[in-house]
């Protein structure tokens, strides 16, 4: 029997917030994801189905709310200001690679009008179950889309894609949504520093949880989610500070572009969908160039 992992695990909760988000309608939702609901397991696809009720749906969101103050909507927001980022036609790309990917499902959504060679790279239990996932829903993975197995904790990522057909010359557009926290430290590092291989005209964008939460000099309200991820667990292992990311990234030939964080949130998307929500501070997301 393969042992539990809990940080596989995790990867249902986010495509879980997102299939509820797509039940608002178009104009106040925070994140636009018709797949995610259908790459949900049968159980999470029922209590999906059960948010299309307006009540219910602001039941969901007001328990998230509680246990973490504004996470409902940061993690919202982040999918959104990713996506964006992606479809930005300034940016010139010729693959994409999901570092993380869980049950994401934005290889999916490209691989219905583009070519792009899209690479999910994810431990090898969410590969697997990613695969049948994907065969249940679509009939079969996409030509376009290649999964591949690596623990960031032991594996080389740059030549587990080279394996599966990735060109190192193509500038790449790498996500990194949600991964960094639940690593050591080392392995942060060694995934920049293989991803210092990366082209030039390459982007990355990644998040990352405050070092203060991970220390526990900050909780920003979410106690429930220090007891769970630091306390009872210890799952999330490593957290940046904002003003250290630039030179962070320079380490390894990334140039900072941006950060967003709560007041981008609210001001690009919460606020113009009319949504009575606070983004939380203790998560913040990033872009950098090559």
């Amino acid at each position: 029997m393969t042992p539990p992992n809990p940080a596989a695990q995790t990867a249902f909760g986010p495509m879980v917030l997102a299939a509820i988000e797509h039940n608002e309608p178009p104009q106040r939702r925070l994140v636009d994801d018709d797949l995610a609901a259908s790459f949900l397991p049968a159980g999470l696809r029922t209590l999906v189905a059960a948010t299309r009720v307006g009540a219910l749906r602001r039941a969901v969101i007001a328990a998230s709310e509680r246990s973490g103050p504004g996470l409902w909507a940061s993690l919202a927001c982040r999918k959104r200001y990713i996506d964006e980022r992606l479809s930005d036609p300034v940016t010139e790309i010729d693959a994409v690679v999901v570092l993380g990917a869980g049950m994401d499902t934005r290889a999916y959504r490209i691989a219905r009008h583009s070519d792009m060679a899209v690479f999910e790279v994810d431990q090898r239990l969410n590969t697997d179950r990613k695969t049948a996932v994907v065969r249940r829903v679509l009939g079969a993975v996409p030509p376009s889309v290649h999964l591949v197995a690596v623990d960031f904790e032991r594996d080389e990522l740059m030549p587990a894609l080279a394996a599966h057909g990735y060109n190192t010359s193509a500038r790449t557009f790498f996500i990194w949504e949600g991964v960094t926290q639940y690593l050591a430290p080392e392995a942060v590092r060694a995934t920049l520093g293989q991803l210092a291989a990366a082209a030039p005209g390459s982007r990355l964008v990644f998040t990352y949880v405050r070092q203060d939460f991970i220390e526990g000099t900050e909780r920003y309200g979410a106690e429930a989610v220090y007891r769970r991820f630091r306390v009872r667990s210890q799952l999330w292992k490593t957290g940046l500070v904002p003003e250290q990311v630039g030179d962070l990234l320079a380490e390894y030939g990334w140039r900072l572009v941006e950060q967003a964080g709560p007041s981008y949130y609210r001001d690009t998307y919460i606020h113009p969908a009319g949504r009575a929500l606070a983004a939380s501070p203790l998560e913040w997301v990033v872009l950098a160039e090559r």
